[in-house]
């Protein structure tokens, strides 16, 4: 599917976004092992977190969904059932190896596979260490790759410090150490996301941080939870936000924007940058603080540099400060990024290859990226290469360009962002 995008001139009004992508999962996930029912409100329904979904309907967890909240109703730590089916965890990596570290603890055999994109995606990372724990799993390409093949144990405590920057790996541990006995540390250097974290305190697991790098959890645990809310997902506003930025009228409220340290990168390096953008009404939902984002257009963005430390903080956002980055004066370098070459496409390839259409200069490089700002974009053709981030952050770019752009594949968008589209027509003027 494609879509035909045509310059603006002001962004303005109030939005919501949807709910939260990476806490959603977790939710989903984490209220399927409770002892009670649990309701979520604000869930994304995306295709995403429609795959854990169905992968949890397939280990028998059960949902009822009214169309505004959901309610999971718990199986407890034991109450799984082997599937009959092989789960397919879609495009979604959080599914894939989340799922993987809950199978790892269950006393049966499962199949977890994925689309053509996820299967080609690293799991090692994963595989490796649950495999320490005492999990049995096999893989294509040396247990690098999906399908991978699951029959879990009561596992071992984990003691493990993380080699690469991702949350999803700390995430797959934690979720298998529920199914240990004893006390798992991990020692996460990166300070990545902590949803995962937040989410298994609120629902009773004792867990805690000391320090910023080291994670303690004891089990075996019981969880319990009665009301989950999702804030509107920061990785989304995201586009939204640096549209406002680029506009050159207009004033945008973002309301009930997750604003978890871990996740504000974005909101930081922009202002950075020079754009104005407040964060007001801030409050706190199920142990994630969230507030409203007042963001103004109109001012003059400068070139900055982007260095390791802070890309854990917005590894998802990278394609759009890109985009922002070529209305900036001067140069932006982005380094320490090369977890960009395994998402859902080769960002660090993709972004610019698709950029340099419009006339962008961008010059690549292993783990980053050289933006030249100033020079002014045209209208062309671009594929989104089914990658979600892509699809938003060329459309995004595609708005302050001098005439209208195509963006093929459009539908990616999906993915996390139903009706991106539409939302943001409905801002642009």
């Amino acid at each position: 599917m494609e879509v035909k995008i045509k310059p603006v001139e002001k962004i303005e009004g109030q939005t919501r976004m949807p709910g939260d992508k990476s806490i959603s999962h977790r939710a989903l996930l984490f209220s399927s092992l409770t002892e009670n029912t649990v309701e979520i409100e604000g869930l994304l329904q995306a295709e995403d977190t429609l795959a854990t979904r169905n992968c949890l309907s397939e280990l028998g967890v059960e949902f009822e969904d009214n169309g505004v909240k959901v309610m999971v109703k718990g199986k407890g730590l034991r109450g799984l059932e082997e599937p009959g089916n092989i789960l397919d965890a879609g495009n979604s990596g959080t599914t894939a190896r989340l799922l993987t570290g809950l199978l790892a603890g269950q006393p049966f055999y499962t199949t977890v596979t994925g689309d053509h994109s996820l299967r080609i995606r690293p799991m090692k990372r994963i595989t490796e260490p649950l495999q320490q724990m005492g999990a049995l799993i096999s893989g294509r390409r040396d247990n690098e790759h999906l399908p991978l093949s699951i029959r879990g144990y009561d596992l071992l405590p984990v003691n493990y410090a993380l080699p690469v920057a991702s949350a999803q790996v700390k995430s797959s541990l934690l979720a298998a150490a529920l199914y240990s006995h004893g006390v798992s540390e991990i020692i996460d250097p990166y300070n990545t996301r902590d949803h995962t974290e937040r989410m298994l305190s609120y629902l009773g697991a004792d867990i805690k941080k000391m320090g910023r790098h080291h994670i303690i959890m004891k089990s075996p645990s019981r969880l319990e939870g009665e009301i989950i809310r999702i804030p509107g997902d920061i990785s989304s506003a995201a586009f939204f936000i640096v549209a406002a930025v680029l506009a050159p009228r207009g004033e945008l409220q973002i309301e009930g924007v997750g604003i978890n340290p871990s996740r504000t990168g974005i909101i930081d390096v922009l202002r950075v940058m020079g754009a104005d953008i407040q964060v007001i009404n801030e409050r706190e939902y199920n142990n994630e603080p969230v507030g409203d984002l007042l963001v103004r257009g109109g001012g003059n963005l400068k070139g900055i540099e982007i260095g390791s430390e802070m890309i854990p903080r917005l590894i998802d956002e990278i394609p759009v400060i890109t985009v922002a980055a070529l209305f900036a004066e001067g140069e932006t370098v982005i380094k320490g990024a090369s977890e960009l070459r395994v998402k859902e496409s080769d960002r660090i390839q993709t972004v610019s290859r698709e950029l340099q259409k419009m006339g962008a200069s961008i010059q690549e490089m292993p783990d980053g990226l050289v933006i030249r700002g100033g020079d002014k974009l045209n209208g062309a053709r671009c594929s989104s290469h089914g990658d979600h981030r892509l699809a938003m952050a060329l459309a995004t770019a595609a708005m302050f360009a001098e005439n209208e752009s195509v963006i093929n594949g459009s539908e990616a968008a999906d993915n996390s962002f139903p009706h991106f589209f539409e939302t943001m027509n409905g801002l642009a003027s």
